[in-house]
């Protein structure tokens, strides 16, 4: 098993980084015996990342990681692409303890100056390994504007064994003048039964349940994964489903738009609970604080500080919470798309609805269920400008109601 065997259905992503992979590692063995450096390479010091949710853009990336890293003698073989999955410096990168390799990924909404500019400073630093000083950005799209031209700078003039690997869904969600110093590898959806064989394959998942999760997902391998490992969480997503059934009045719509409020309220508090306990025994403890008790004098700013933080971070974390819920929604609305088209039972998602979703196919338009999709992408962009969540959802349930 090689780094690569978790991309499903990348391929031709797969083929571009292992050839990237097999020119790193002659770059770096000639600079170590002192032969001349190859004059032709497909490696470069900043690579962009960007696909659909799902499609495994982060873990290309660090498959790319460990990749640069590896140290299989089997990698300098006539034929041999670096990744062996095993070595070392394979093994080290894939569970995030390899010293020159950093993922930074965001539980906030924003990744700002400071952050960024210790990034960069880390990038200046060599590889204590002597290979590749590797930083992995899996939140790109989160850089403030003003981190984005602090990170510029870094990707104009790079270290010599640095490389920046950059996540982002797409070329417009990071700034131009980096995207054009970055080689763009552009990541597609899986394949829902190639999404089924590696929940069956390496988590064990039963086939059936493992078809049945990679098919309401529509290839979203992360979701699938969460799905098909939690009960609860198929529990909330049928919640979710049932909603266009609810909006027949207006007092029904505003009841259903509350639970759903509700429900991501709460996923996120019983995601960010633990977390944010072990952070503040941890905090505690290392300001010289007993557990429960009093904290020493000077260090209710530092407390006050991780607060802060884990406030930002219940905010975003109920935020996607209920942009899943706003996915799995769409997800509804588009299977009756389908059926007004004609299309074939393959093509519907939600299986389990088939009733539901004719019955509604056949009492509505075509175009009044694109005015329903346009609701919903409405009120994820309402969500994005900071709207209060309640009154987002409210106007779509109400845009549902009306068709």
């Amino acid at each position: 098993m090689s780094v690569w065997d978790d991309l499903v259905g990348q391929e031709r992503v797969v083929g571009q980084l292992g050839a990237a992979a097999r020119d790193a590692d002659a770059y770096v063995t000639a600079a170590a015996s002192g032969n001349p450096l190859p004059e032709a390479s497909r490696m470069t010091h900043a690579w962009l990342f960007t696909g659909p949710p799902g499609a495994g853009r982060a873990d290309a990336a660090r498959a790319f990681a460990a990749a640069l890293q590896c140290t299989s003698p089997d990698r300098a073989l006539p034929g041999g692409t670096p990744g062996c999955g095993f070595c070392d410096g394979c093994h080290t990168s894939l569970i995030g303890t390899h010293a020159d390799v950093d993922v930074v990924r965001t539980d906030l909404l924003s990744i700002g100056v400071k952050e960024t500019r210790d990034l960069v400073r880390r990038s200046q630093m060599s590889p204590a390994g002597g290979r590749w000083q590797v930083i992995v950005l899996e939140d790109a799209d989160r850089l403030t504007e003003g981190a984005g031209n602090v990170l510029l700078k870094a990707v104009e003039e790079p270290a010599s064994r640095t490389v920046w690997l950059l996540c982002a869904p797409s070329l417009e969600d990071v700034l131009p003048t980096i995207r054009s110093r970055s080689r763009h590898l552009s990541l597609r959806t899986p394949p829902v039964a190639a999404v089924a064989d590696i929940l069956v394959r390496r988590d064990g998942v039963d086939p059936a349940l493992a078809a049945s999760v990679a098919r309401s997902t529509q290839g979203h391998i992360d979701r699938a994964r969460r799905l098909a490992a939690d009960e609860r969480a198929r529990e909330r997503r049928a919640a979710v489903l049932k909603l266009p059934l609810r909006v027949g009045d207006v007092g029904a719509g505003l009841r259903a738009a509350q639970e759903l409020i509700d429900a991501a309220s709460e996923d996120s508090k019983q995601a960010a609970t633990e977390t944010d306990e072990k952070e503040t025994e941890a905090l505690r403890a290392a300001l010289g604080g007993q557990s429960g008790g009093r904290m020493p004098r000077g260090t209710a700013g530092a407390m006050k500080e991780l607060e802060e933080k884990q406030k930002r971070r219940r905010t975003r974390s109920q935020r996607d919470s209920l942009d899943l819920a706003l996915v799995d929604l769409t997800s509804f609305y588009r299977d009756v798309l389908a059926l007004q088209f004609g299309s074939s039972p393959e093509a519907v998602a939600n299986v389990e609805l088939r009733d539901a979703l004719e019955r509604i196919a056949e009492d509505s338009t075509p175009a009044a269920t694109l005015r329903r999709i346009e609701a919903i992408a409405a009120c994820r962009e309402a969500l994005d400008r900071n709207v209060a969540p309640l009154l987002a959802v409210e106007a779509m349930a109400m845009a549902l109601r009306a068709g």
